[in-house]
C-alpha cells in the first residue's frame, strides 16, 4: 500500500491549493464556455418547445414536474396523443421521468436517428479538423449501435460527451429492478466496449442481468445501465470533489422515482458512482432496498447510518483494487470520506474474490458478480461475506451465514 503523509497541516495546504486550481479552471474554461454558448443544447431546445406546446387545446405540464404528476398526465392521453408528443418532442419525452417506458423507448429511437443525422453532417463538414470528423464518425457508430431493434434506451442526451441509460429485461413487469451506476470516464463513447466489456455500463448491466436470471430464474428482473449523469473525466479535480456527484444524485433520485410500479430497487454503484449513490441515499424512495458499492473511494459520510436510508448498505473491494491506496478522507471538499470497507463504517462487507482489480466486479465467475446478483433478486442466502463469521448477513431474516475467506 502506498504511504501518504496525512498530517493536518499538509492536508490543509493540499485543500487550499486544490481549491485555487478549481477556481482557475472555472475562470478559464467553464465560465468562458458558458459566455460563448450561442445555441441551446438539443435537449434544452426540445424542453423549451415542449413548454410552449399543447395537446387537445391544453398546455403541456412542466417537464420538471414530479414523476407521479407526469405519469398521471400521460395516462390521461390517448395512444395517438402520446405518440404525437413523442414524435414532436422526442428528446423531451425520451428523458422525462414519469412518461411510460415504452413511449420513452420510442421517443429516444427518434432522437437517436436525429442525432445520427447530425453526426453524419459533421463527418462531411470540411470546416472540422480531421480529428473532429473522426470523433463524429465514432459518435455516429455508437449511436447506430444504440438504434438496433433489440435495444431499449431509457434516456439519451447527445450534448457534450453524451449521456445514456439502457434497460435490459422488461422494466414495466419486473418484480425486482437493479440500477448500475458507473464511475469516471463514462459517456456516449465509453457506454459500451468491445474490449474489457465488463468494465463499461452495458457490459456490467448485461452481465448482472444474466447472473440474476441464473440465480433465480423464477423472478422477473430488469437491469438499468444508468450513465445519465455527467461523470468526471479521468482522475483529476472533478473526481476528487462531489460537484459531478451532486448533480448525478439529483438525477438518480428522479430516475428511480420515475420507474414504473412499486417493486424493490437495488443500486449497484461502482467507483465514483458510489459517491453519487451516497449523496442520493437520503432522498431516495423507500422502494430502494439495497445500495451496494464496489471499489468505492467513499460515500461522503463517516458512517453508513449518516446516509439516512432504509436500504441495506453493502460494500466490496478486490484485494488488488488500486482504490484502496486512495486516502479515505474529506477536507475542504476534497476526498469522499470514510472507507465503506472499514469495520467502523457499518456496511455489510461482501466477498469480491476473483474480481481482478478495479474494473472486474461484474466479470462472470467472480464472487463479486454472484453476490451482486444475489442481492438483486433478494436471494441473501446466496451471498458470501468477506469474513468467515458471515457478519454481512447479521440481522437478515430468513438467511443463513455463508461466510467465505
Amino acid at each position: 500500500m502506498t504511504s501518504f503523509d496525512t498530517s493536518p497541516q499538509l492536508n490543509v495546504w493540499r485543500a487550499l491549493l486544490a481549491l485555487a486550481v478549481v477556481f482557475v479552471m472555472l475562470a478559464t474554461t467553464g465560465w468562458t464556455a458558458l459566455r460563448h454558448q450561442r445555441h441551446p443544447a438539443p435537449l434544452q431546445a426540445s424542453l423549451a418547445a415542449w413548454e410552449d406546446g399543447r395537446v387537445a387545446g391544453k398546455r403541456l405540464p412542466d417537464p420538471q414536474s414530479q414523476p407521479t404528476r407526469l405519469a398521471r398526465f400521460f395516462a390521461s392521453l390517448t395512444d395517438a396523443q402520446r405518440l404525437r408528443l413523442a414524435e414532436r418532442y422526442p428528446l423531451a419525452v425520451g428523458n422525462m421521468n414519469g412518461a411510460p417506458v415504452e413511449l420513452r423507448y420510442r421517443a429516444n429511437r427518434i432522437a437517436l436517428a436525429e442525432a445520427r443525422e447530425t453526426e453524419l453532417r459533421r463527418v462531411h463538414d470540411s470546416r472540422l479538423t480531421p480529428a473532429g470528423q473522426e470523433q463524429a464518425a465514432r459518435r455516429m457508430d455508437r449511436i447506430e449501435a444504440l438504434m438496433r431493434p433489440e435495444r431499449h434506451i431509457l434516456a439519451f442526451n447527445p450534448a457534450g460527451a453524451g449521456r445514456v441509460a439502457e434497460v435490459f429485461g422488461d422494466l414495466r413487469h419486473a418484480e425486482r429492478v437493479s440500477v448500475v451506476v458507473p464511475g469516471v470516464d463514462t459517456d456516449l463513447l465509453t457506454f459500451q466496449r468491445s474490449e474489457r466489456r465488463h468494465s463499461a455500463p452495458v457490459g456490467m448491466a448485461r452481465s448482472l442481468y444474466k447472473a440474476q436470471r441464473q440465480a433465480d430464474p423464477a423472478t422477473r428482473t430488469a437491469v438499468v445501465a444508468w450513465a445519465d449523469y455527467t461523470a468526471p473525466s479521468g482522475l483529476g479535480m472533478d473526481a476528487a470533489t462531489a460537484m459531478r456527484a451532486e448533480d448525478g444524485a439529483d438525477r438518480l433520485d428522479a430516475m428511480v422515482r420515475g420507474l414504473p410500479g412499486l417493486t424493490p430497487v437495488s443500486l449497484f454503484c461502482h467507483s465514483y458512482g458510489s459517491v453519487v449513490c451516497g449523496l442520493a441515499a437520503r432522498d431516495l424512495p423507500e422502494r430502494v432496498s439495497d445500495i451496494a458499492v464496489a471499489g468505492s473511494p467513499g460515500m461522503r459520510v463517516d458512517h453508513a447510518s449518516q446516509l439516512r436510508t432504509t436500504a441495506r448498505v453493502w460494500a466490496m473491494r478486490d484485494a488488488d483494487d488500486w482504490i484502496q491506496d486512495v486516502p479515505h478522507l474529506e477536507l475542504g471538499g476534497l476526498g469522499h470520506g470514510a472507507d465503506p470497507m472499514a469495520d467502523g463504517f457499518g456496511a455489510r462487507v461482501l466477498s469480491a474474490r476473483d474480481a481482478k482489480g478495479h474494473a472486474g466486479y461484474f466479470v462472470p465467475g467472480t464472487d463479486s458478480l454472484r453476490n451482486l446478483a444475489g442481492i438483486g433478486v433478494g436471494a441473501y442466502t446466496a451471498v458470501s461475506c468477506a469474513h468467515r463469521n458471515g457478519a454481512c448477513l447479521a440481522g437478515l431474516s430468513g438467511t443463513t451465514p455463508t461466510g467465505r475467506a
